[in-house]
């Protein structure tokens, strides 16, 4: 069994350590980017995660992680 497990991302793949959870993934995604993890919404293959699901939703090996700007309408 690997230690690390590969996601898919908006800029393409991240290796992380086995048992990581999106917001583990989000601080690694977003340390190049100058965003905040507050102001994105994200999913995880296809399945929207709110913000307070983050640092309980685990990542497996090929899940694909988005990071987009949350729509707001009137």
């Amino acid at each position: 069994m690997s230690d690390l497990i590969t996601i898919q991302t908006d800029h393409g793949p991240l290796q992380l350590p086995a048992g990581s959870t999106l917001a583990t993934a989000l601080t690694h995604i977003l340390s190049h980017a100058k965003q905040d993890s507050h102001s994105v919404a994200t999913a995880v293959n296809g399945q929207f995660v709110a913000r307070p699901a983050r640092a309980s939703c685990p990542l497996a090996d090929g899940d694909t992680v988005l990071c987009f700007s949350p729509i707001t309408g009137g």
